[in-house]
């Protein structure tokens, strides 16, 4: 039985679960990024004043864009700064991560009760094994989409082919709220004409290089000879390369996964001196580790690695880590833990970045060692120990 496999990406997600919360903004350019942007200020008469990207200083991307600020060029990842320019009458509002994953697990679980054999890919999209459910394709997207809305009030896109390549293809294609179904017999006339950076593992690099061999669309991909490609690009991207051009991926849809790390991290609105901003460094230090703490805990992990993560003004990124003898959870045992990595790093030039990482995770169930219940919480350690 040909496989049915959907790959389902929630529209301008961010932006959307903004826009519930303003909907007075639907049909505005809006974008969601930067730093330290200040809230939406309800007046007098009950509108309301929003930050706008002109108005903005400091070194922010872009998390995200509606469709409309899209269209004036602003995209995920590009400098706040540089998007002022492009649209500076755009309304900017902060980013509410945990809005975001309360909306990622509302929506999840919402399709869960359709099609529970999905694949997590991230805050905004899912894979969905359907093959073994009676329903018809179109019918089974029309009722994911239903219940996605009715869960959350915004919308999503669906697409539906024999495997997960062609199915992330698919669901960008008619974007927002859309659906679309695909066969292989269908991928000359629906796939071939597509630029290659369609291809998710088709990135900037490897589109360059294509390019220069005179390879701009998939059906050029899968015309070219594939000594070539392998020639290229080394035998096993060469002969990935040629497999996808054919719509050919036998990847599973992995219905299960553990993490490998969680990790939080800072970048300062401006470079912090590790002396004299001691305390603003001390109060982020403290606050990723007890980020890190409760993102362990809500996914029911410890780690047996603690590390540390800087980046200073000269853009050197330097990383430190330190194994545990038994697997930690609580933010006082993270900090120490990240405090000893600290010490290792020689503090002589300003800090940009700051992050703190939980590896060699364990599950809860799988050990009950930690540290002492008594222990100090993390504000009443001393600030930002490593430093001198």
């Amino acid at each position: 039985m040909e496989r049915r496999i959907a790959h389902l990406d929630m529209d301008a997600f961010y932006a959307s679960v903004e826009l519930l919360r303003y909907p007075d903004l639907r049909g505005q350019p809006v974008v969601i990024g930067g730093r330290r942007v200040d809230q939406p200020e309800t007046l007098a008469d009950g509108s309301r004043r929003y930050a706008r990207l002109k108005d903005y200083t400091g070194r922010g991307v872009i998390t995200t864009s509606t469709y409309e600020a899209r269209a004036l060029g602003v995209f995920s990842a590009m400098g706040v700064m540089k998007a002022a320019k492009l649209a500076p009458e755009a309304i900017l509002l902060p980013v509410d991560f945990d809005a975001y994953r309360r909306y990622s697990r509302l929506f999840k679980a919402a399709v869960a009760t359709i099609a529970p054999q999905i694949e997590d890919r991230g805050i905004d999209e899912i894979y969905i094994d359907l093959s073994d459910l009676p329903d018809d394709s179109l019918s089974l997207a029309r009722r994911l989409k239903q219940a996605v809305g009715e869960a959350t009030g915004l919308s999503c896109s669906i697409g539906i082919a024999p495997n997960k390549l062609l199915a992330k293809i698919c669901s960008d294609l008619d974007k927002p709220d859309g659906i679309t179904l695909l066969g292989l017999d269908e991928v000359p006339e629906r796939i071939w004409p597509l630029p290659v950076g369609k291809i998710n593992g088709i990135g900037p690099k490897a589109g360059k290089k294509l390019a220069a061999l005179g390879i701009a669309t998939i059906g050029q991909l899968a015309g070219a000879d594939p000594v070539v490609l392998r020639r290229q690009f080394g035998p096993s991207y060469g002969d990935w390369l040629h497999a996808v051009a054919h719509g050919q991926d036998e990847r599973p849809v992995v219905t299960s996964s553990e993490p490998k790390s969680i990790s939080r991290e800072t970048t300062f609105e401006r470079d912090l001196h590790p002396r004299h901003d001691r305390a603003a460094l001390s109060e982020a230090f403290t606050a990723l580790c007890r980020q890190v703490a409760a993102d362990l805990e809500r996914k029911g992990y410890l780690a047996r690695t603690i590390g540390l993560k800087l980046r200073f003004d000269d853009f050197r990124t330097l990383t430190r880590d330190l194994s545990l003898p038994g697997p930690v959870g609580e933010a006082t045992a993270i900090r120490r833990a990240a405090g000893e990595c600290l010490k290792r790093v020689p503090l002589e030039r300003r800090i940009r970045l700051l992050g703190v990482r939980a590896s060699n995770l364990i599950g809860k169930s799988e050990s009950t060692a930690s540290m002492p219940p008594d222990s100090p919480e993390p504000a009443q350690l001393p600030l930002f120990t490593g430093l001198c």
